[in-house]
Order: C-alpha cells, then sequence, then structure tokens
C-alpha cells in the first residue's frame, strides 16, 4: 500500500440501558431504552503497511485471524472499506472500551458504531445517520441474529426511545430530575437461556398467568413514557418495583441481581430493577438526587456489585 494521504480517524459510541419492558417487548409489548453516555468506547483508525489489524481487550493481531468471537468487528470494517471503494487498504484499528460484555448495555452494536465512525472519519467522508445504522445492521445479525435495531440506535444517539416490536422508534421527552444508578452483578447476563425460559413458561400448563406478567410489563412501560415527560420519578420508581416482581415471576431475575435490588431500596432508591436479559448482568436503582445515587452505589458495592456507574437523567437531546 502506497503511503496514505491520510493519518487517523476517531469514533466514539456509547452504552445503552432498557429502562422498561424486558422480555416483554419479545411479545409485542412496549419498552423503553436510553443512551448510558457513562461507559463508551472509542475507535481510532491509522493506515497500516501489509496488513489490517485490531488491538482490543480481546484480541491484538491480523484481521483475516481474528477469533469468531469477533466476526462482527471483521464484518463492520470490511463493510465500510468496500463501501468506501477502499477494500485494499490496510488499516490498524485501537478499540478502547469501558463498556462490559455481555451486560446488557450494547457493547457489541457499540463497537460496530465506534469503528464505523472512525473509518468515516479517517477516510474524511460524510455519514448520515441512515447509512451507519445500515452498517452497524449487517455486524448485528452476526452478533445477534435478527437484531430489533434498538442497539444500534441507543449506541448511536442521545435520545430515549420507545419501542414496539416491528413498529418505528419513538422518540421519548425526557424531563426528569432524578438519577440513575447503574450496578454490575459482575456476572455475564443469560439472555439466551433467559428468553427461551420465558418462551417456555408461556407455552407450558401456566401460561394464562404468566402472561398477565408480559401485559403487565407492557402497562408499565406506556406508563413509565409518561412519568418520564412529566417529571414524575415517584412514580416511576414504583412501576420499576413493579416490573421487577413480574420479572422475578418469570423467572428472569437472580440471587446477585436481588441482593443488590434490595440493598438499593433500602438506601432511599424509589425504584430498583434488573435491567437487560437478567440472569445476571445488571441492575437499576432511581434516586431522587445525586447525593443519594452516591449512598446507593457505595452500598451496592458494599453488597458486592463489581463496579457502578451514575448517570443525571435531565433533559432528552434529540
Amino acid at each position: 500500500m502506497s503511503e496514505s494521504p491520510y493519518k487517523k480517524g476517531i469514533g466514539q459510541a456509547h452504552g445503552k440501558i432498557i429502562l422498561m419492558g424486558e422480555h416483554s417487548v419479545v411479545y409485542g409489548e412496549p419498552s423503553i431504552a436510553i443512551p448510558f453516555p457513562a461507559v463508551t468506547i472509542q475507535a481510532t483508525v491509522k493506515p497500516a503497511e501489509k496488513a489490517t489489524t485490531i488491538a482490543c481487550d480481546f484480541y491484538q493481531g491480523v484481521l483475516e485471524e481474528m477469533p469468531e468471537l469477533l466476526e462482527s468487528v471483521k464484518q463492520t470494517i470490511q463493510v465500510c472499506l468496500n463501501t468506501l471503494n477502499h477494500s485494499t487498504d490496510y488499516l490498524s484499528i485501537q478499540i478502547d472500551s469501558t463498556i462490559p460484555a455481555e451486560r446488557g448495555m450494547g457493547s457489541s452494536a457499540a463497537v460496530a458504531v465506534a469503528t464505523t465512525r472512525a473509518i468515516y472519519d479517517f477516510y474524511q467522508t460524510p455519514l448520515s445517520q441512515k447509512d451507519l445504522l445500515a452498517i452497524v445492521d449487517v455486524a448485528e445479525k452476526i452478533s445477534h441474529g435478527n437484531p430489533s435495531g434498538l442497539d444500534a440506535l441507543m449506541t448511536s444517539s442521545d435520545c430515549p426511545y420507545y419501542y414496539i416490536k416491528n413498529q418505528a422508534f419513538e422518540p421519548v421527552i425526557l424531563n426528569l430530575n432524578a438519577t440513575l444508578v447503574v450496578a454490575d452483578t459482575g456476572h455475564t447476563g443469560q439472555t439466551r437461556e433467559a428468553v427461551r425460559s420465558v418462551s417456555d413458561k408461556l407455552n407450558g400448563p401456566k401460561k394464562e398467568i404468566y402472561q398477565t406478567y408480559i401485559h403487565r410489563l407492557g402497562r408499565l412501560a406506556k406508563e413509565s413514557r409518561q412519568y418520564l415527560s412529566e417529571n414524575n420519578p415517584y412514580e416511576l420508581g414504583k412501576a420499576m418495583n413493579q416490573a421487577q416482581i413480574a420479572l422475578a415471576e418469570l423467572g428472569v431475575s437472580s440471587l446477585e441481581l436481588d441482593r443488590l435490588i434490595v440493598s438499593a431500596l433500602s438506601n432511599q432508591a424509589l425504584g430498583a430493577k434488573l435491567t437487560g436479559g437478567g440472569r445476571g448482568g445488571c441492575m437499576i436503582a432511581l434516586a431522587e438526587n445525586q447525593k443519594i445515587a452516591k449512598k446507593i452505589a457505595e452500598a451496592l458495592e458494599k453488597t458486592g456489585a463489581n463496579q457502578t456507574w451514575i448517570y443525571e437523567m435531565s433533559e432528552s437531546h434529540c
């Protein structure tokens, strides 16, 4: 490869949190997701001489020898280069992430978003949101089979969204004076097993009972959209608590999650629940203000949380 006229490209993305509607969204009920800028990914692209290389937490080496685990990253890079008519170029790509993997925070989509933005920045080519989401969708199909597009949208946007399966994403007006605490159990979420378990329950002898929990989760998500726009953190907290009860009845919580949720509620949280697929992963707690949020975070760490983050919820940036 001849000496590249391009020096460096940088792309960024952030995490996402499912606020309400886990599992029930699979069955046509609404869900709410919010951007989570407390965890981020940055991709840095520079020219390389002999081969395209990757450096990230899971792998350092030549693109062609990447493990199957990172196939979605490989596809992202190749799609970008083909689209930009630079398929024969060699790049050095560094990915720095604070988003924990397999915790329901959209890490795979965020990597694809940051990498795509970095490559387009490297080649000084404008990138529309539509084109970005189309490229990331290719990568997400490798990671998740049939992605909803929610992770790609949330990790690349500053706006919360309301989502119903097979319907258009709707921006959510966020007008909430409250603080969100997120805690990692330290255990990877078991999303596929949890989804399969819920499906089995909904097709089992007690399906009518479990169906009521699915509908309840959908109703709570719908009501929570209003609480977010009307600055009603107290009702949102109650809805979070009710959602956790339903999720526990569906069998997707865990001892580690339950322990952290009890700890948060014992330290003035307005509400607390798991987020994402469950059976590990993360939980969230809503606090009246930053001071209480810090108290909750400290208690969660003493209770065994692997890591905590605090996110000031205020106005949306749609």
